[in-house]
């Protein structure tokens, strides 16, 4: 069976993780994978695979609509013979689907995340109906976006198939001793955040609930870790509300893997979200996790069991659910131990691959 990804790129993000897994965790005796990425340059992540010997294609679509990379991708479809195009986002869904017609090839449609806020297009309501005419199966990383994909592109919703994110059930074993680097009390809490500087990661709101937890008596320090537009304004709002002590920003790790393994709390106050792939790097790493309740968080995280799901940009709440997880060690011990025991439940590399291969051979009916 021969399967080709296509996406945007193949940088550090969380499709192109999910992408590295599949290709990775569904043995080569059953799946012969490639990639097709729509857009240059082609990423770290990329260019690793590529040189461990992984079919990639790279074309740079030009602006407007793009007829020159339909038929590029098509002959792609034809010179590998390809059984199923695996499409990963908007964009790559519309070309991929439109390349595969007139070839033996099934399309699968995955939706990895939505907008913030989110939208309906005119266009897109008579475009979609007849992309999911040619699409054999859609799948999403969440309920949430599944619900997403049907009120706001006009998709059928069974059609749409949840298959939640997964990542490796390995823990890596390097911690920074962020108490001694920072000249941090023993008893201080470490909370932390591992997001890009983006306005939906809502950091400003974090801080807020941090000022406000800490006004009531909470001992704690907050490592932000972590880069982007957003800096500027996150600095701001520190300087404001004089937290300068209490805040750590570490700029971009290439291994963040160092500083969650020391965090205590996992926070995560997106205005939208997906499937998070550091959220479920928390939970793997046995972290409660507060988190907003949108889009797949809460479908992670059972409220009051593993974590603490919280109204959307309310920095009161957040504040409280801090709060009541540092004063309160044995609920903070239960969650901690849950928290892992559900990630290797349902949220693990292995799970989602053996999905995905179940989604491929029904698909090409190679059962």
């Amino acid at each position: 069976m021969n399967v080709m990804h296509v996406t945007y790129d193949m940088r550090i993000g969380g499709t192109e993780m999910v992408i590295k897994s599949i290709v990775e965790g569904i043995s080569t005796n059953k799946v012969s994978q490639s990639i097709f990425c729509i857009e240059e340059p082609l990423g770290p992540w990329g260019q690793s695979m590529q040189t461990d010997g992984l079919p990639i294609f790279t074309a740079n679509r030009r602006p407007g609509f793009d007829m020159a990379l339909i038929k590029a991708i098509r002959q792609e479809i034809r010179l590998k013979d390809i059984d199923i195009v695996h499409c990963h986002q908007y964009t790559p869904w519309v070309y991929g689907t439109i390349a595969a017609l007139f070839t033996s090839a099934k399309v699968i449609f995955t939706e990895h995340g939505r907008f913030y806020p989110d939208y309906k297009s005119p266009k897109r309501r008579w475009i979609n109906p007849m992309l999911n005419a040619l699409t054999k199966q859609v799948t999403s990383i969440s309920t949430a976006t599944a619900q997403a994909l049907e009120d706001f592109e006009y998709l059928s919703k069974n059609k749409i198939q949840v298959l939640y994110n997964g990542i490796s059930d390995v823990i890596p074993t390097t911690k920074r001793d962020l108490h001694t680097d920072l000249s941090l009390s023993s008893d201080t809490t470490i909370l932390g955040c591992i997001a890009r500087f983006d306005p939906i990661k809502n950091h400003l709101m974090m801080l807020e609930g941090l000022h406000f937890a800490m006004q009531d008596g909470l001992k704690a320090h907050l490592v932000i870790v972590g880069d982007g537009e957003m800096r500027q304004p996150i600095e701001d709002k520190i300087d404001e509300l004089h937290l300068q002590s209490h805040v750590t920003l570490t700029g971009y790790q290439s291994e963040p893997f160092n500083y969650l393994n020391a965090m205590d709390i996992f926070l995560l106050t997106s205005f939208s979200e997906g499937t998070s792939m550091t959220l479920l790097e928390a939970m793997r790493a046995s972290k409660p996790c507060i988190v907003t309740n949108v889009g797949g968080n809460p479908e992670v995280i059972k409220d009051g069991e593993t974590g603490i799901v919280i109204p959307n940009d309310d920095a009161d709440a957040l504040a409280k659910a801090i709060s009541s997880l540092v004063k309160d060690k044995t609920k903070y011990d239960a969650m901690s131990a849950a928290a892992q025991k559900r990630f290797g439940a349902l949220f693990s590399a292995d799970i989602m691959c053996a999905q995905y291969l179940s989604l491929y051979t029904t698909i090409t009916g190679n059962e």
